[in-house]
């Protein structure tokens, strides 16, 4: 008798966390059945997909059959879709037409989303704004403490960001303004940098490219963006492939898929070949063992490790600035790049090689001493950036026990840490064999 119900008991165990691995199901919550129910009318067809709680990425979406490439993921009607076109056919729209000069579409889109979120009940997309975030994990959201744990070449981008984001409040103020008629409340309140920050983090991190034809009442910059409801719940993988786009005959934004995925298991999309520093910034959040990722190195990490007495020094920058040499340095799963080598081998070069660099950038060797000086600075650079990584893994550590109400936000740079030092051991590895080779 005892065995028997050891058996049942581990197999209750072994089913609880089977269904844990795959997912939760959450299309019994009520902010999925009136998205589901909201979308029906404007014509979605119930596909395959549900909502779910996965382990290690959160909300996502499950299929209910297994599925096969070149099967149909998801066809989303365009009367579901979220454009400048919607925005103009609201209240908003006559504003929006007369304003000089033209807002960006992108403006117009925070706008629509700051609006409806304001008029809560009476807004006729209250069910898709129910299910979207709160708060987003975009690197400009994040505290200056938890900035200042990035990689320096991070780090500035992340500035940038919550820059830009500024100015494109300060920019839109009097914009804001205008609208007064349409809000018994103030447009001061209604329209402040938190609600203009969440708009642009929804935006940013959740619509997929769709183009549409340029407007007269909008700016010229690219009209190309579509929030679409329930579709946008697809994680991403970088390790699968899809084909997504617009169908002109369907009238429908479809997602094609190019991998196999098993019954209950969660269904992923690519957002495209971006490493775990784009991911971090653009959409707020590291994919482990991402095959795309890569370790930046500064220009500044990089001329560290070269003599300020070099006589040729100021004329190697310059050349590997005209050339675009001092961008994108990295270090991948496979060592270092081909452009990080070759900036490393303009400025090693001897005074009496100089004369050679355009063979360098080329891909030629100049010398066996070139070389070898190349590689054993790349080790040095590597080592230098682990050993910098360890520290700020500690500091990490240290900040998780002492502030709790940041512990979310360290967690990802902890994960982006993480994955860095792993590349650059990896790289270590490489490069410590590259070297016995030339030795």
């Amino acid at each position: 008798m005892k065995k028997s119900r050891g058996r049942t008991g581990r197999k209750r165990r072994r089913k609880h966390l089977k269904s844990f691995m795959d997912g939760v199901n959450c299309s019994h919550e009520l902010e999925y059945i009136k998205l589901k129910k909201w979308l029906k009318e404007r014509g979605f067809e119930d596909s395959n997909l549900r909502p779910a709680e996965f382990w290690g990425t959160g909300r996502g979406l499950m299929t209910t059959k297994a599925l096969q490439a070149g099967d149909l993921i998801i066809s989303l009607p365009e009367k579901c879709l979220l454009t400048t076109g919607t925005v103009l056919s609201s209240c908003l729209g006559g504003h929006i037409v007369k304003w000089k000069p033209p807002v960006s579409p992108l403006l117009a889109l925070c706008t629509f989303l700051i609006a409806e979120k304001h008029a809560g009940e009476k807004s006729p997309w209250k069910p898709y704004l129910d299910v979207l975030p709160k708060t987003y994990t975009c690197l400009a959201c994040l505290e200056p403490d938890v900035i200042n744990l990035l990689p320096k070449p991070l780090k500035k981008k992340a500035q940038e960001q919550k820059m830009m984001i500024q100015e494109l409040f300060r920019s839109s103020k009097a914009f804001f303004s205008s609208l007064q008629p349409l809000f018994a409340e103030n447009t001061g309140t209604i329209f402040n940098f938190s609600a203009l920050e969440w708009a642009w983090c929804t935006i940013n991190t959740r619509t997929i490219y769709m183009k549409h034809p340029h407007r007269e009442c909008f700016s010229l910059e690219p009209d190309v963006y579509a929030l679409a409801p329930y579709l946008d719940l697809l994680n991403h993988s970088p390790n699968v492939q899809v084909k997504a786009g617009f169908n002109e005959e369907t009238r429908s934004y479809e997602i094609w898929t190019n991998s196999r995925c098993r019954k209950y298991q969660e269904v992923f999309i690519c957002y495209g070949p971006h490493d775990n520093h784009r991911l971090l910034l653009e959409y707020g959040f590291v994919a482990m063992d991402n095959p795309h990722s890569s370790v930046y190195v500064s220009a500044d990490t990089l001329l560290k490790y070269f003599s300020p007495l070099d006589k040729q020094r100021k004329a190697k920058v310059s050349i590997l600035k005209d050339h675009d040499f001092l961008e994108n340095l990295t270090f991948g799963w496979e060592g270092p790049s081909w452009t990080l080598l070759t900036a490393l081998k303009v400025l090693a070069l001897g005074a009496d090689e100089f004369a050679c660099w355009r063979r360098i950038l080329l891909g030629e060797v100049t010398s066996a001493r070139n070389e070898e000086q190349a590689l054993g600075t790349a080790a040095k650079i590597c080592q230098f950036l682990i050993e910098e990584t360890q520290h700020v893994l500690l500091q990490i550590s240290q900040l998780k026990r002492d502030k709790e109400n940041l512990k979310p936000h360290l967690a990802l740079v902890e994960m982006l840490r993480s994955e860095d030092l792993k590349i650059l051991q990896k790289s270590a590895e490489i490069l410590g064999n590259l070297n016995l080779g030339t030795t």
